[in-house]
This record gives C-alpha cells, sequence and structure tokens, in this order.
C-alpha cells in the first residue's frame, strides 16, 4: 500500500502539466484503475494508472504512466511525481513514465511484444493489450525523450536499432493523456493508409488498447497509445512556409505539391474507410456545429455582433448547397501537421482531430473540404504572422497569399479532378467555420493575434 495513495500524489502534479484540460482549477481525482506490465530487464517496473477528474465538467479521464524506483533518477526532477512511503518496499521516488527511459521502453515493448497489462483485480476493473502492426526484428532500444510543445499528448522519440545488422529503427510513442471510449482516429486513420500502402503517413508499428470502467461502471475500450516511425530532420510545413515568406521565395511550387498530397491522402481514405451521403440529418449535425462556432466566437468577442447575420448567410448557404460524399478526413489540418521529408515529399501527421471536439464527432465521416479550408487558412496565418513580426509589408504579404492558396486549390483539383473553387458556397463556409474557431481561440489565449482570424472573416465576408 501507498503512502499517500496514488490520487493525492497525482493531484498536485497534474494540475501543473500543459494537457490537464481545466487550467485554474484543482483536479479532484478518482482512480479508476491501474494497469501492471512485468517488470522489465531493468527492475524498473511500470504501471499506468487511470484517474478521472470529477471536478471538471463533463469529468475526465487521464492516463499516467508512472514508474517506481529506489532512489532518485538522476537528471529527471522535472519527471518527478512526488515521493512515497510502501508498506513493503520503503520509501519509493515516483515518476511520469513518459520522462523515465526505463518507462518508455516498457510502453514500447508492451506494444511491440504485444504483451498483457492486468488491472486489480483483472476481471473487473481493466486491462490492456499491445497490438504490433508492422513487422519489426527484435530492436535494442539505445535512448528515450520527450518532445515539448504538444497540448493534448506525450510523444517520445525512442532510438533503437537491430542487433544484427545495426541499422537504425528511430520510432515515435505517442501516449494519449485525455483518454476517451472507441477508437482514436489518430490510429484508426493513420494505420488505415499505412497498411493502404500510402507513403503520405508515417510507417505503423502498432498500439495499445485498454478497457476501463465508465462513469456507469460498463467497461469500454479505447486507445492508451501509439507507435510509429520517427522521421528525424525533417521540419514541418509551417516552419518551410515562414522561411519561404520572409526569404520572398514563390511558394507555387510547395503549396501546389501539398495540394497533391492532400488530395492523395483523401483518396485513399475514401478506397478503404466507409463514406456516406450527406443526408438530412448529417447536413443538419454540421450547420449545428458552424452555428455552434458562432455562437461561441460571439461571446469570446462580442464585437463580432454586426457580423453575425452576415455570418449565418454563408453558413445557410453552404446548408443548402450541393455536396459530395462524406468520408474520414484528417480534421485538424494545418501546416504545422505536415513534414517535408527529405526524398519523400510532404508526409501528413496527428490525424487525431481537434482534441476538444468529443470522440464520436471526430470519428465521423465528414466534408473532405474541411481540411481544404484548414490548410488555406494555415497559409493565412503564416502570411499574418510575418506581418506581425514586421518581417514581410502587409501587401507582400498579401500577393504571396493569393499565390499559395491558387497553388494549393490547383494541386487538389488536378488529382481528385473536383475543383474545390467550384463548391463555393461549402468552401466558404468551412473556412469561416475555421476562423471564427481561431478568434475564440486567440481571444482567450493570444490576444495580440486576433487581428488576423478578423481580418480573414472579413475577407471571406467579402
Amino acid at each position: 500500500m501507498l503512502e499517500p495513495p496514488v490520487t493525492e500524489l497525482l493531484r498536485p502534479w497534474l494540475a501543473r502539466q500543459r494537457w490537464y484540460t481545466s487550467k485554474g482549477r484543482d483536479p479532484d481525482l478518482r482512480a479508476v484503475t491501474t494497469l501492471r506490465a512485468a517488470a522489465p530487464a531493468s527492475g524498473v517496473g511500470l504501471e499506468i494508472a487511470l484517474v478521472r477528474d470529477v471536478a471538471a465538467v463533463p469529468p475526465v479521464l487521464y492516463q499516467v504512466p508512472l514508474t517506481s524506483r529506489g532512489e532518485p533518477l538522476a537528471g529527471a526532477e522535472n519527471a518527478l511525481v512526488g515521493r512515497v512511503e510502501d508498506s513493503e518496499l520503503g520509501e519509493r521516488w515516483i515518476y511520469d513514465g513518459c520522462q523515465d527511459p526505463d518507462g518508455a521502453t516498457a510502453l514500447l515493448r508492451a506494444v511491440t511484444d504485444e504483451l498483457e497489462l492486468t488491472g486489480e483485480p483483472p476481471a473487473r476493473l481493466g486491462r490492456a493489450h499491445g497490438h504490433r502492426t508492422g513487422l519489426l526484428p527484435a530492436l535494442r532500444v539505445t535512448g528515450a525523450r520527450v518532445l515539448g510543445g504538444e497540448q493534448s499528448n506525450t510523444s517520445v522519440v525512442i532510438g533503437s536499432v537491430d542487433p544484427d545488422d545495426g541499422r537504425e529503427h528511430p520510432l515515435i510513442l505517442k501516449v494519449f493523456r485525455v483518454l476517451h471510449a472507441g477508437a482514436n482516429p489518430d490510429v484508426e486513420v493513420q494505420q488505415a493508409l499505412a497498411l493502404a500502402g500510402s507513403s503520405r503517413v508515417p510507417g505503423a508499428v502498432g498500439d495499445l488498447l485498454g478497457q476501463w470502467p465508465d462513469d456507469a461502471g460498463t467497461q469500454v475500450t479505447g486507445h492508451l497509445a501509439l507507435v510509429q516511425e520517427f522521421l528525424p530532420a525533417a521540419p514541418d510545413a509551417w516552419r518551410v512556409t515562414l522561411a519561404g515568406i520572409e526569404a520572398g521565395t514563390d511558394p507555387a511550387a510547395g503549396a501546389r505539391s501539398l495540394g497533391v498530397a492532400t488530395a492523395e491522402v483523401h483518396a485513399t481514405l475514401a478506397s478503404v474507410l466507409p463514406t456516406t451521403e450527406p443526408d438530412v440529418a448529417a447536413r443538419a449535425r454540421i450547420h449545428r456545429s458552424w452555428s455552434d462556432r458562432r455562437a461561441a466566437a460571439l461571446s469570446r468577442f462580442p464585437a463580432l455582433a454586426d457580423r453575425a447575420e452576415q455570418i449565418e448567410a454563408v453558413f445557410e448557404a453552404a446548408r443548402t448547397a450541393p455536396w459530395p460524399r462524406l468520408q474520414r478526413i484528417h480534421g485538424d489540418y494545418h501546416l504545422g501537421q505536415v513534414l517535408d521529408v527529405p526524398g519523400r515529399g510532404w508526409v501528413l501527421l496527428d490525424f487525431e482531430g481537434e482534441p476538444l471536439r468529443p470522440l464520436a464527432e471526430r470519428t465521423l465521416p465528414d466534408l473532405p473540404l474541411r481540411d481544404v479550408a484548414g490548410m488555406l487558412r494555415s497559409y493565412d496565418y503564416a502570411a499574418g504572422s510575418v506581418v506581425l513580426a514586421g518581417a514581410v509589408e502587409p501587401a507582400a504579404a498579401e500577393n504571396w497569399l493569393s499565390r499559395a492558396r491558387e497553388a494549393f486549390l490547383d494541386g487538389y483539383a488536378h488529382l481528385t479532378r473536383a475543383d474545390p473553387r467550384e463548391q463555393p458556397e461549402l468552401l466558404r463556409a468551412l473556412e469561416l467555420d475555421k476562423a471564427l474557431y481561431e478568434v475564440s481561440y486567440e481571444a482567450g489565449n493570444r490576444p495580440d493575434w486576433l487581428r488576423v482570424p478578423l481580418e480573414g472573416i472579413e475577407r471571406i465576408l467579402r
């Protein structure tokens, strides 16, 4: 038995994490289950604590992999969750398992060795099972480091080599911190693309699927982690684009090829995952989400009220316009979600969708033009950011943006034979929907950036 209990140990630590969803409020944690993996050769065992914050509305389920050590881990002060007294082992140092190299290795092995992790007691409280998608040799792990900057997950880069030939196989382990019942689209969609032979996503390695009791005590399943190919030394398209704007580089070639890559991914998804007709219920659901986004933006930034009728008119025009078949999409598509991989071109990442939307919504077939609109808004953000920084004059940025937009749409239309510009009502509504989301975000996080989505809204309404 631990003293203090794991929920009390985690409470102050959890509130400081970037992925904690209730900033400014203390969590009230309830233990759901603890999943245990067999101790590896290092002797450092791994336990995955699932805790529910009942202070949040609705309650939020968090995943915290933990390692326990008999002495401090050198250089891991930031990963220390706390110190406890174990009735059998004495004083123990408890670390976030994602930031402990032995913990990250144990999570990787749970996937690649297809291990079973059991709860207490296993028949009642939960379990997890690793699933290996790709065929891998028996790799030797050489190191692990956590990537910074992520808001809702934790990604660990794991170095590994094939002991037979010495070849390196860098991997990335993504641990989903906020859990939902059901298949995580980042796992489902990326693996579907990879298994279909697409070179536009990282190679699939495997995943960790968990089972736990929900609020009503019913056993549900959901993904805990994903392992895939890591692509080092590949800058994301956001950095590539900013450098190009500041250098005055013509964006046409890069934007056109990104449009082609986007269309390739959409075509593959439509061939391997279900598509549906946009019936009355689907149109009503999507139109309602647009109206909800408008209401949220007006609440955050009341000065938009004088544009409310124009905004609704755009949405109503799109609701009654012709729609294509609905399919699985990226769902949160922007320049930061794409890598420029040497010798391979554009590679898309992070198919989880907008993390604040309920999982049930993120896994529904959607309009492929939503991704197109998301990338167009991202180009707008890139141009706006260099103007805000004073690196480029507004007229030059506007000219760059116009060329980037047209080239991206040209590339998308070339492959699909369906030009988004021939569906102006729908594309306009989806761009406006994304800009309203940006207003809500910037009003709450970066007020100095509000001018970027506000100018975008004015441009769209014109």
